[in-house]
């Protein structure tokens, strides 16, 4: 006699539990069938108080055998193995060697397939699918669809079906549904739920609410509703609103008037598709808002955020076929689910309100050119909408006035609006001191006390947010040297790329984050290197090169190679993009900042320096040096004339107050002259109060009148300053 059991008479427990084995720690998966012996001692001496006892363990299994079945699939995607016994699975034939996607709504099909496809090409498991099951009478099955990979040696899938109490399903949709800060994640979540009640769900909503704008009542007729999440997910005709798209002004204004009769939001059942078609009044709304021909009722139930007076996010729109009216206790489980889930649609909204306003002031800071000795491209990518929220990343390149050009990156430490407040005010204060002429190494001086005093609680500027251990990294390129001076305080450090060498890492030595405790601060260091024309230098921050499966300094060395394939005459914007294409994870829980600079310089040709005694003849001779350069540099009459005036005040006010020997630089650039005189003194020319007999700064007061901009900058030797003239 023939004992081979048929192909239904696994348990379908048996057939969870051996696929989940190979999720679950050894023993786990027969611990999850229930199949421990009450016999060994061993397991009995295992099993804790909270476990209950093998009889009641029998009873809870028996009851769940009556909502769970299993059926497994081959790598065609055809029934091999099936248990769908449970009374609840009748009518629903699962015949084997039939295909799998026999037993779902045609519009289904491509999605579940897609869904199978992965698990087999991945192994990752697809878990609580809400999906719909066809009957043999017609009717449909709402069941909690798993997939997983099959366990060996069978090759293939374990799909596991529980049909839950529309009521259960209720409170675990809700559960589901809040698991995202991305609006439209929120809504898509939403419109799955609610497709236990219906054959196609759509979610509606104002469009302040999709943007992130605070929610106000609106005048009847003026409401604009955005499609923010549709169900099933398939091809739809041509016309019919999908995700993203607005819904006609005529067809917003009729539903903010349906759901506000009698100036409450309430839902509404339209019951078939005669009094549908009445209602929406035109053609082109039945196109863009009734999902098929089949589609023969709808309820619409508003999200309303309660408060005085509520307010109206949106609306949830349940459509059915003909021959399935909606029932009074299915219509009180629809809102009841979409009013236990209004807030968390409004908490999505406040978060990406919190996201866009962030991210303005990203891309407010994000340089926007570079000049004539310096070529600069940079790519900021936020993190993704349903992460802790936007960070405190931030990169920024800018001229100085000396001709110089500062390279700044930071990442502040949290996110959201704290961090980008703390990131927007290191920002400005690292670019006005570069530009107030100190070196790299002063200003984060300056930046660590600022976070320090942030969170000082007693100054009551922390505002419950810490930015303790930010990180900065400021380079200095000076066109003329071709040199770049850096300084750092905990950042990663920069990769360089020289064109006749290997790319790597410029060695930083390490520092502590900003806002360091007192007795921890130790001086900052200035790095000073070579950069010779075409180098060039990569800034970034962590989100670009941190990866799970590699150290930190494996996703330098990415960097590095990368940034090395770039072409001398690459577009240095595009570049950049590739650069973090490459590098970048696609799903970001921190932010990517890249800024590349491309060194340039100056030519040999446009500048000049000399070295002076600091005696009473320097003024005079540098005039002399100074005229005779002019001369070859074909300078109009009127420039030369100004520029000697001011070379004279600068080198006689260096003889005068400083000493030592004096350096005259001069510099031809785009567009004009650069003279720059450097001393060993440390006292900070100014300006006389321009009194008759005030002597005191009157030179200064000349160099003003005869320039576009003057200033000076500190060196470890002394000062320089500067003055611009316009040719």
């Amino acid at each position: 006699m023939d004992s081979t059991p048929s192909p239904s008479s696994s348990s379908p427990f048996d057939m969870v539990s051996s696929a989940l084995g190979k999720y679950l720690p050894r023993g786990g998966a027969a611990a999850a069938a229930g199949s421990a012996d009450p016999q060994d001692d061993s397991a009995a001496r295992r099993r804790t108080p909270a476990d209950p006892p093998p009889g009641r363990q029998q009873q809870i299994l028996g009851r769940q055998e009556q909502i769970l079945g299993a059926v497994n699939l081959d790598r065609d995607l055809r029934i091999t193995l099936c248990n769908l016994d449970a009374p609840v699975f009748a009518g629903v034939e699962a015949v084997t060697g039939s295909p799998f996607v026999d037993l779902l709504p045609p519009g289904d099909v491509p999605t579940v397939t897609r869904r199978l496809r992965q698990v087999l090409e991945t192994g990752e498991p697809h878990v609580a699918r809400v999906q719909r099951l066809r009957r043999s009478d017609g009717s449909e099955l709402v069941v909690s669809l798993s997939i997983l990979a099959a366990a060996a040696p069978q090759e293939g899938l374990t799909v596991t079906l529980i049909a839950m109490a529309r009521r259960l399903h209720l409170y675990a949709a809700e559960s589901v549904i809040g698991t995202s800060l991305d609006i439209g994640e929120t809504a898509q979540s939403l419109a799955e739920s609610l497709l236990a009640w219906g054959d196609v769900t759509a979610i509606d909503l104002d469009f302040a609410v999709w943007t992130g704008e605070a929610v106000t009542e609106h005048p009847q007729g003026r409401i604009r509703l955005r499609r923010a999440a549709l169900v099933p997910d398939r091809a739809w005709p041509d016309g019919y609103v999908t995700p993203g798209d607005d819904l006609p002004s005529d067809a917003s204004r009729l539903l903010s008037r349906a759901i506000r009769r009698d100036d409450a939001a309430q839902a509404i059942v339209i019951p078939d598709r005669g009094a549908i078609e009445r209602v929406l009044g035109s053609a082109r709304l039945v196109r863009a808002l009734v999902p098929g021909d089949q589609a023969a009722g709808v309820a619409c139930i508003p999200l309303v955020l309660e408060g005085e007076p509520p307010v109206v996010l949106g609306v949830a729109e349940v459509w059915r076929r003909a021959g399935h009216p909606f029932e009074d206790s299915e219509l009180l489980d629809l809102q009841e689910l979409v009013a236990r889930t209004s807030h968390h649609v409004d908490l999505a909204r406040q978060h990406q309100r919190e996201h866009t306003q962030v991210l303005a002031l990203q891309r407010r800071l994000l340089p926007r050119s570079g000049g004539d000795t310096i070529e600069t491209a940079s790519v900021y990518q936020p993190a993704t909408p349903d992460s802790a929220g936007v960070g405190g990343d931030w990169v920024n390149s800018f001229p100085l006035p000396d001709g110089r050009t500062a390279l700044v990156v930071g990442d502040v430490v949290g996110h959201g609006l704290g961090a980008a407040a703390t990131m927007g005010q290191l920002s400005m204060e690292a670019r006005a001191l570069l530009s107030a002429g100190l070196a790299p190494d002063e200003v984060l001086e300056h930046l660590d006390e600022t976070v320090a005093l942030l969170d000082d609680a007693e100054s009551g500027l922390a505002a419950g947010y810490s930015a303790l251990g930010s990180t900065c990294c400021i380079a200095v390129y000076d066109p003329v040297s071709h040199r770049v001076a850096l300084s750092s305080a905990g950042h990663l450090p920069p990769v360089l790329v020289r064109p006749d060498g290997p790319a790597g890492p410029v060695a930083v030595s390490p520092h502590p984050g900003l806002g360091a405790e007192f007795a921890l601060r130790e001086p900052f260091d200035v790095h000073a290197f070579a950069v010779p024309p075409g180098s060039l230098l990569a800034l970034y921050t962590d989100g670009l090169v941190e990866d799970p499966a590699l150290s930190i300094d494996e996703g330098i060395e990415r960097l590095a190679g990368t940034v090395s394939a770039v072409h001398p005459w690459d577009a240095l914007p595009q570049a950049a993009r590739r650069v973090v294409s490459a590098l970048a994870p696609a799903h970001r829980r921190d932010d990517v900042t890249l800024l590349l600079a491309r060194m340039i310089g100056y030519r040999k040709g446009d500048t000049a320096t000399w070295r002076l005694p600091a005696r009473g003849d320097a003024a005079a001779r540098a005039r002399t040096l100074v005229s005779e350069l002019l001369g070859q540099w074909r300078t109009r009459e009127d420039t030369r004339h100004r520029v000697l005036l001011v070379v004279d005040e600068l080198v006689a006010n260096a003889v005068r107050f400083a000493g030592g020997p004096i350096t005259v630089r001069l510099i031809r650039t785009g567009h004009g002259l650069l003279c720059e005189v450097g001393d060993t003194g440390n006292g900070r020319p100014r300006m006389g109060g321009g009194g008759l007999l005030d002597d005191s700064g009157r030179g200064l007061r000349v160099v003003h009148g005869l320039t576009t901009r003057w200033g000076v900058r500190w060196t470890d030797t002394g000062k320089v300053v500067w003055a611009s003239v316009e040719r």
